[in-house]
């Protein structure tokens, strides 16, 4: 068997870590990872025939030479070995995880740190118990500080992810309803959660607080903090300038009570908080408050997230890559606000909540009656059961169904809200829309 120090030595020197045969990297080590659906040890050969260097394979009837490396289970070697070469590297790791928001405030703090360091941050949302060790693997002696984004799906999963990864910082963005299914509830996700703060007390040094959040700051109490917010009492009070398609903040520090001005290009106030805790570390980490404005200005939201879009007569606020109750209220509180002639909403369903998910597809529902919209369309089969209840608006099984309907009937000169989860899929309306999302 292959010991993990062994391991290492052969990562220094070959350290590209590929766990896909449709994406080997010549001198790579490739992990023959395992899933529900597939066996990787299948097609360590197949990477070593593409260029990888070695294949680190579980089951003995695969290893086919000496560049076939066994070990007891790939995915515990794979993240022993992040373990391990985090260890090695003696950096700052920031910690983030939290029901929303947290791969935007991992980007922004991103964007803050490296104007003044050379700053890792997880790609896109690596953030499960194989997307973390290949984010830590992704270290060099180059970093001077890590933002290592942990995501949740059941209790124990970020204290799991904790003991890899060993963040010094932690940051929890909020917590909400989400993932119930898989958490037992609420009281899970809480649990769950704040893993990291309690992580943090017995390894690290501090943690990063939003003072306004009740709920963050009672299970912050008796930690280290450096905290933000709008209350006087914070490191860094902001306040909210204006907030319906670009946010722009206010903010000093108690060290420095001159106030700045941080112009983003973020829409929605619910990215307030967020935009507040990149300015937070960012002081924290001794960044002027010129460099701090610089960086929030430079981040530019992709991917699905926060977009505003202008398409046509139509202007989308794009936000189709998360959706449970917490962002979804969010979401429409914040749409509510913005002053439109016309306003429409498309919304997909909210996914993993249990028993709990046909009350809170409900309660949605009667949140966006009471608001002023001239036309709102529903997607998934949570929200096509409630139909005959809530009788004035658009049903659709799945987007498909939704983007036949729009070709033959679009949305013309409005501001519409575009909001659901990946697994919605609503990204596919730019067919319609006639824009690149």
């Amino acid at each position: 068997m292959t010991s993990i120090s062994e391991l290492y030595e052969l990562f220094l020197q070959n350290s590209i870590v590929c766990t896909d045969t449709r994406n080997i990297i010549p001198g790579s080590i490739f992990f023959a990872l395992k899933g529900e659906n597939f066996n990787a040890n299948t097609f360590a050969a197949e990477a070593i025939e593409k260029g990888s260097v070695f294949a680190v394979i579980d089951e003995p009837e695969y290893k086919k030479g000496e560049n076939f490396l066994l070990v007891n289970d790939v995915l515990k070697s794979l993240q022993n070995l992040a373990e391990h070469h985090r260890r090695q590297l003696k950096i700052p790791v920031i910690g983030i995880t939290g029901t929303n928001g947290k791969t935007t405030t991992k980007e922004l703090i991103n964007s803050v740190l490296k104007e003044k360091y050379k700053c890792f941050a997880t790609k896109g949302n690596l953030n499960n118990h194989i997307g973390v060790p290949l984010s830590l693997l992704s270290l060099t002696k180059e970093h001077e500080v890590a933002v290592i984004e942990m995501g949740a799906s059941k209790p124990g999963d970020i204290e799991e992810l904790c003991n890899i990864a060993f963040p010094d910082y932690g940051i929890i963005t909020n917590i909400g309803r989400a993932h119930l299914e898989g958490m037992g509830g609420f009281e899970g996700v809480l649990k769950t959660k704040t893993e990291l703060f309690k992580h943090i007390k017995l390894h690290g040094k501090l943690v990063f607080v939003n003072v306004d959040d009740e709920l963050l700051m009672e299970n912050a109490k008796g930690f280290e903090t450096f905290t933000c917010g709008k209350n006087e009492s914070a490191d860094v009070v902001g306040e909210l300038v204006s907030g319906d398609e670009e946010l722009v903040v206010k903010w000093n520090t108690k060290n420095n009570m001159v106030e700045t001005i941080a112009n983003s290009h973020l829409p929605g106030s619910y990215n307030f908080p967020n935009i507040m805790a990149a300015i937070c570390i960012g002081t924290y980490f001794g960044l002027s408050k010129e460099q701090i404005n610089k960086g929030i200005e430079n981040y530019i939201p992709t991917n699905n997230r926060s977009q505003v879009i202008k398409s046509g007569s139509n202007t989308i606020l794009m936000d189709a890559y998360n959706a449970n109750p917490s962002s979804v209220e969010a979401a429409l509180e914040n749409f509510n606000r913005i002053k439109a002639e016309k306003k429409s909403i498309i919304l997909g369903e909210m996914l993993e909540l249990g028993e709990t998910s046909q009350k809170e597809h409900e309660h949605i529902i009667a949140l966006i009656e009471k608001m002023e919209l001239t036309q709102t369309y529903f997607v998934g089969n949570n929200f096509l059961s409630l139909r005959e209840k809530f009788q004035k608006h658009s049903y659709f099984k799945d987007v498909s169904e939704l983007l036949e309907f729009l070709k033959k009937s679009p949305i013309h000169n409005s501001f519409i809200l575009i909001k659901g989860s990946r697994g919605n899929k609503l990204e596919r309306l730019s067919e319609v829309f006639n824009s690149t999302v």
